[in-house]
């Protein structure tokens, strides 16, 4: 909100500077982000006379003028052609600098000296368009300074407002904040309007059919009225807050919403069928133009402003193009209504139409000020566009909202605020605002009753006022003190540690963690081909969604990390360890509660070792991420891990896939991404990924191996190759071999695995390898292969294999 300190004179009495002033709004809550000295630096630009204008002798769309600067006569080339002999225009004279850091110099131009410039009103920042230099009032005395003499010298204030201040964009809002800062009383705009003709009741009805959506209308007719551009002093006013002049019956409207805050809206009276105006909503469908040229498809939800055959305005968003007023316009219907903030605000974004009307009236315009902004209006436009206002008023109104009433305590206030202040000077204060004290209750209660006026709609409660109180007494005069609190030491949960373990592990293993939006796309979930009745499926729907891209809660952290693999293999980043560590919901079903669980989701591709001179192109496969999972495993004390390939996810490949289990506890999938997947998410390479249940990994979380005392006896370890089905699992194979390791056996692995020549169809060769020890003796050679033994026949006997 733009405001200048001219303009706010005009509605309080103070004596602060501009800076002083900038500094105590800042203080009561309506920050000014910054100030704008308009005319400073330009005292050098003054009124000069026109001796003579001849041609240039050089050039046809030049002329040549003789300055009077009041002391002296300067000559000066300019390539206006709007000004003659005799006319007082803006000189910049040399070592001027004009706004754009534009630095006027003596020059030659054509072979003519010009010592100076001839100034446009834009050139001076007074517009944004001019169609020749400025001619000056014949009044103005020659050699002052043209700000002066335009008496525009002014300081424009920029107020960063909070969507909760409604009241202040205005000039009058912002006014009443300073008449409550320096205790001097609010002006208001003199309205002196002056009906005469038929009655507007005559020629126009008014109808709400929604009176939900438009609590209130109000609508005044002005005759006769000639369109035409605005006088000096409206467009410099309008220009000095940032709005460009448009006509004057335009320029009248947003003058008085930038006065009062209240937006208007003027119409073309005969472009409306049957001189009705019908507020309404929208049919489904219905094609609405506004009047930036834009073509809207209106939803059901939108609220009109429709003639007897046709919208001719958005409500409260911005007006149609079938009823603007035209340069040829000689009656103005003019409307002032109250519309319901959540309906505009909805409009508003639907169809991309953010103007300073939506950005009132979402929220919360002043219902009160309908009826006082149409006749400021009225009588402006009267008097501008030399229009008579007929007699009457439409005013609809059918259920006036309550003003809301708040009981507040005094010794709250002080409780709240650590300061004292009596009910005296609570009145006082919230009366300098505008709000209004009811004496129904005694001072001796440290109650008082307020009435919040309608320009208020922030104030609902009572900490509401206490706010408004401290910041009215000043917070820099509430005295500084330490809080008193008792610091409390809590354990972390343990599976905040948990987590922070695993972030510490993947990064040490070389992943980037990221982090996406658990709103995703109603559609994400089904790239991954899931089965029908898979609870993923049914995912929790956003009451509202900012977009449809993000209309339901995520079940599943898989599709999110392969559209970020995608994002980033599209800009040819190829070698990626990335992982995400965020939560999952899941909707409630008919036998189940909805539940949220967090996940974990790390993903490998491209290559296994950074590009370097010293490494290889080896790429990364399932086991490297099986080694990584391996490893979070056993640093959380996860025991009994094993793989499983039955039941594969049908997002991965079903041969390179698992299960991951503890005991007969499910904890996740591994596997490479499975090649339609690959190609559904764009994915141009392999990618392995693994997704955990966090909260079932941590149930099982916290077991600690038991120190043992390392054997002083070496351990000796055999080999033996197995022949055995293609079919069977190498886990399998080492789950026999440790259950049948004995008291000698510590452990086994399967360190190769072989199909090829000498290898039957169907089989595979699998080596074994197990370490035997005691920390009590040396074993001899007949124990181990006893030992040996009778672990390879438990392994042939239970899988049918052979010894190779």
């Amino acid at each position: 909100m733009i405001v200048t300190y001219n303009w706010l004179k005009e509605f309080v009495d103070f004596d602060y500077s501009p800076q002083e002033l900038a500094d105590r709004l800042t203080m009561a809550g309506l920050e000014v982000e910054s100030t704008t000295a308009i005319g400073e630096g330009l005292d050098s630009v003054i009124v000069a006379r026109l001796d003579s204008v001849e041609r240039h002798p050089d050039a046809d769309r030049l002329t040549v003028c003789s300055v009077n600067k009041g002391d002296e006569v300067v000559q000066v080339v300019c390539g206006a052609t709007n000004h003659k002999s005799g006319d007082l225009v803006a000189l910049a004279q040399p070592g001027s600098v004009l706004p754009g850091d534009f630095k006027i110099k003596k020059s030659k131009i054509r072979g003519q000296v010009s010592l100076g410039m001839l100034c446009s009103e834009k050139e001076l920042g007074l517009s944004n368009e001019a169609d020749g230099i400025l001619i000056l009032d014949p009044s103005s005395q020659v050699g002052m300074p043209v700000f002066d003499a335009l008496q525009l010298k002014d300081t424009a204030f920029e107020i960063g407002l909070t969507p909760n201040r409604p009241d202040c964009l205005s000039l009058v809002g912002v006014a009443r904040e300073v008449a409550a800062i320096c205790g001097q009383p609010l002006r208001l705009p003199t309205i002196e309007i002056s009906p005469a003709g038929e009655d507007i009741s005559t020629a126009c009805q008014v109808e709400i059919e929604d009176p939900q959506g438009c609590p209130r209308y109000a609508a005044r007719m002005v005759r006769n009225v000639k369109i035409g551009p605005s006088p000096d002093w409206m467009v410099q006013r309008l220009e000095s807050i940032g709005m460009r002049s448009i006509n004057n019956v335009v320029d009248v409207t947003n003058y008085v919403m930038m006065e009062l805050g209240h937006p208007l809206h003027a119409f073309d009276f005969r472009e409306l069928s049957a001189g009705k105006i019908i507020v309404r909503r929208a049919s489904e469908g219905e094609s609405f133009v506004a009047l930036d040229d834009s073509e809207h498809k209106l939803s059901r939800e939108d609220l009109m402003i429709c003639d007897g055959e046709r919208p001719v305005a958005m409500a409260g968003v911005m007006g149609g193009q079938n009823s603007e007023v035209q340069d040829d316009t000689s009656c103005v219907l003019l409307e002032a209504a109250y519309f319901n903030p959540v309906s505009i605000r909805r409009t508003s974004k639907r169809h991309g139409l953010h103007t300073e009307s939506s950005h009132r009236f979402e929220r919360g315009a002043d219902v009160d000020m309908v009826p006082v902004a149409l006749d400021r209006a009225a009588t402006l436009i009267a008097q501008l566009a030399g229009g008579q206002v007929a007699n009457g008023v439409i005013d609809n109104y059918p259920a006036p909202l309550e003003k809301a009433e708040i009981t507040l305590s005094a010794e709250k206030t002080g409780r709240l605020l650590g300061i004292y202040v009596d009910l005296s000077q609570i009145r006082r204060l919230l009366e300098g605002i505008g709000l209004t004290t009811a004496t129904n209750k005694t001072d001796a209660s440290g109650l008082i009753d307020v009435v919040v006026p309608s320009f208020r709609p922030d104030l609902e409660r009572e900490v509401d006022l206490i706010e408004e109180i401290a910041r009215l007494y000043g917070y820099d005069n509430i005295p500084v003190t330490m809080p008193l609190a008792n610091l409390e030491s809590q354990a972390s949960k343990v599976e905040l540690k948990y987590e922070e373990k695993l972030r510490n592990a993947l990064v040490g293993c070389g992943f980037s963690e990221i982090i996406n939006y658990s709103f995703v796309a109603p559609d994400a979930v089904k790239k991954l081909a899931l089965a029908a009745e898979d609870p993923r499926l049914q995912s929790v729907r956003i009451l509202n969604p900012l977009t449809e891209d993000q209309a339901v809660m995520r079940t599943s952290l898989v599709p999110s990390m392969l559209e970020t693999l995608a994002k980033n293999l599209a800009y040819r980043t190829t070698d990626l360890h990335l992982f995400e560590m965020r939560p999952v919901f899941f909707a409630a079903t008919d036998t189940t509660a909805g539940r949220q669980e967090l996940h974990l989701a790390t993903a490998m591709t491209g290559a296994r070792d950074p590009f370097s001179w010293a490494g290889s192109d080896a790429r990364v496969d399932f086991f490297d991420l099986k080694g990584v999972l391996e490893k979070l495993l056993d640093i959380l004390g996860v025991q009994k891990v094993s793989f499983s390939a039955e039941s594969p996810e049908p997002y991965l490949h079903p041969g390179k896939s698992a299960r991951v289990k503890s005991g007969e506890a499910l904890l996740g999938v591994i596997g490479e991404i499975h090649p339609e997947i690959q190609q559904e998410f764009d994915l141009d390479q392999p990618v392995y990924l693994f997704e955990l249940n966090l909260d079932q990994v941590f149930a099982l979380a916290g077991h600690r191996d038991a120190f043992f005392v390392p054997s002083k006896f070496p351990a000796v370890e055999r080999d033996s190759a197995l022949l055995i089905d293609e079919a069977v699992e190498a886990e399998t194979v080492l789950q026999i071999a440790r259950k049948n390791l004995g008291k000698l056996g510590q452990d086994a692995v399967i360190f190769d695995v072989y199909r090829g020549k000498g290898i039957p169809e169907g089989k595979k060769s699998l080596a074994l390898r197990v370490r035997y020890g005691s920390t009590e003796k040396t074993l001899t050679e007949q124990e181990i292969t006893k030992a040996h033994g009778r672990l390879v026949r438990s392994i042939c006997h239970q899988l049918g294999a052979e010894i190779r």
